[in-house]
């Protein structure tokens, strides 16, 4: 998996932008919780469709991100958290013990 560190509050203009070329994908992770641990290596040993970005963003570093994302492409906060942002808006999510590789490839035509 080739994750791209969202860090910054700027990539989510780029993120939307780029979802009109390709499928963009955000998950969010929490470092204190094993569920989000879980979900995380669930979604490392599949491999994950071809063109399609993967952002990693860890929430206890950048909450103000998680927030923005929240009212930018208007998904209720969870952790763990996974959004598909196709065509600049969010398509699908899942959380928690729902978040599988298969699930998001599954929504990508």
């Amino acid at each position: 998996m080739n994750w791209i560190e969202l860090n910054d509050i700027h990539q989510l203009d780029d993120i939307r932008t780029l979802s009109y070329s390709k499928p963009q994908v955000i998950f969010k992770h929490s470092t204190r919780c094993s569920i989000s641990v879980v979900a995380k290596s669930r979604l490392e040993r599949v491999s994950p469709p071809e063109h399609t970005d993967f952002y990693f963003l860890d929430l206890i570093r950048y909450r103000s991100i998680s927030n923005k994302i929240e009212t930018d492409f208007a998904v209720p906060h969870e952790s763990p958290q996974v959004l598909l942002i196709i065509n600049g808006e969010c398509v699908y999510e899942e959380s928690h013990g729902g978040i599988r590789m298969e699930d998001v490839a599954a929504q990508i035509v």
